[in-house]
């Protein structure tokens, strides 16, 4: 099988370039690919390489039994490793699976000072394990938050240059309509996106076979994993009322306002014992979270409802293999969708925007019958993203826009299916290039 291209390649050159870098722990979420990441970089880029993943080998949790000191360490490995060959200087040592022995969070002050081998780490930071090795290992480690492919990530699997792909950029920062070949060909490839999703597994079985044939089957069996991880890492919290909300996530999105509401989860559930439970889902990388803005205006992060959200997988893929069978035919024919289209389209881009860096808000005003999917900023604006599902009137958006009440609007986003452009109000641009809105942002306003 051939090995995916990942950001997260170029991101490990430079940290091994610097000479004050620090231990990294690369997060995020099962079966996204870090492990292969870590194993290809360290191999090809250090003389000695060691890997220990202390899931499939527990004897290896013994190694910091003698103390945190780097030479007992470094002697304790070579006792299990006796033919490791040590270069000081050019050695890699990934400690992977680190939930499963804490103490490794504990070493990584040695190891930054003393300096002599660069320390990778990776797991699955969840529950009470994830609190204990950010306590553990604070002001010692570079975090790295990883998650499954982006777009331009899926393209590049698919063989599309970077030249490519910078044709798509060209023509977005010149406001200039692609062309109906660049057009059709972007959105059959999105399409695809959002019936494969991003993770790796999936997307080279998809790219090696041409075909949709078995991927249903194996996001079912990635949906049911994260299940055995709930039950295995949730740690003091109540696993039944995780695994509930877990399985209610569509739910939700198939409904109108898409509001997570913890009393409809289960007969008498109450907000007050579900405390930590949806921060738990989003520090595990499984879910992404948009609260619900108190006024449309500036600052985004002080000015929001932490008791009224929106939850959204972290890939897509994974809501497509949480729904019917026949979700992916009718996806890709435009037809029987109904509601669901909306929650789709609207999934899709709050992955692409958290893969940008974005957090998620979203903005509602009954009384000014005003509804916005997304609020993200720039360096002087608040920024209004509707997502249309089909190429219907924009309401909201030009009420937003027009209206005198919202001063740090100066202009929106519309993404539907439709080619660029824009009309002094707002820009129009197609879903698949919502991976290159932050950086038309940062262009458009230098």
């Amino acid at each position: 099988m051939k090995r995916l291209k990942r950001k997260i390649d170029n991101y490990l050159i430079e940290w091994k370039k610097n000479k004050d870098k620090l231990p990294l722990i690369i997060k995020g979420a099962r079966q996204i690919g870090k492990t292969n990441a870590i194993r290809n970089f360290g191999k090809n880029n250090y003389k000695t390489f060691i890997e220990i993943n202390f899931a499939l080998q527990p004897q290896f949790k013994t190694i910091f039994e003698d103390g945190f000191e780097v030479d007992n360490i470094i002697k304790n490995i070579t006792l299990k490793m006796p033919n490791i060959e040590l270069n000081e200087k050019d050695t890699l040592i990934f400690f992977d699976e680190m939930q499963d022995c804490v103490s490794t969070a504990t070493s990584l002050k040695s190891f930054r000072e003393d300096g002599r081998y660069d320390v990778i780490c990776s797991g699955s930071l969840m529950g009470i394990n994830y609190k204990e090795i950010e306590s553990n290992s604070v002001g010692n480690k570079e975090d790295y938050i990883m998650k499954s492919l982006d777009f331009e990530e899926f393209l590049w699997a698919k063989g599309y240059s970077n030249e490519q792909i910078e044709d798509l950029y060209n023509n977005m920062i010149n406001l200039k309509p692609l062309s109906n070949m660049q057009y059709d060909m972007m959105m059959s490839n999105f399409k695809d996106y959002m019936i494969v999703g991003g993770m790796p597994a999936i997307v080279s079985h998809f790219v090696e076979n041409k075909n949709f044939s078995g991927i249903l089957k194996m996001q079912q069996q990635i949906l049911l994993d994260y299940e055995e991880d709930i039950t295995k890492y949730a740690g003091g919290l109540d696993k039944t009322k995780i695994l509930n909300c877990y399985r209610k996530i569509a739910v939700f999105l198939g409904n109108e306002n898409k509001k997570f509401q913890i009393s409809k989860i289960a007969d008498g559930a109450r907000n007050r014992e579900y405390i930590g439970i949806v921060e738990w889902l989003e520090n595990a990388g499984i879910v992404n979270v948009s609260y619900a803005m108190e006024q449309a205006c500036l600052p985004l992060k002080a000015n929001y409802n932490p008791d009224n959200y929106r939850l959204y997988f972290a890939d897509t893929g994974l809501l497509i293999g949480s729904l019917d069978e026949e979700v992916q035919d009718d996806l890709r024919n435009n037809e029987n969708m109904s509601t669901y289209k909306g929650a789709l389209y609207e999934n899709i881009v709050s992955d692409m925007l958290v893969k940008e860096g974005y957090d998620l808000f979203f903005y509602k005003n009954d009384s000014k019958k005003i509804e916005m999917d997304f609020m993200i900023r720039d360096k002087n604006s608040l920024i209004p993203i509707e997502v249309k599902a089909n190429d219907n009137a924009t309401i909201s958006l030009n009420n937003l826009i027009n209206s005198n009440s919202f001063k740090d609007i100066k202009y929106g986003i519309k993404l539907c299916n439709k080619n660029i452009g824009f009309n002094e109000k707002f820009y129009t641009f197609p879903y698949f290039l919502t991976f290159l809105i932050k950086r038309f942002l940062k262009e458009k306003n230098n």
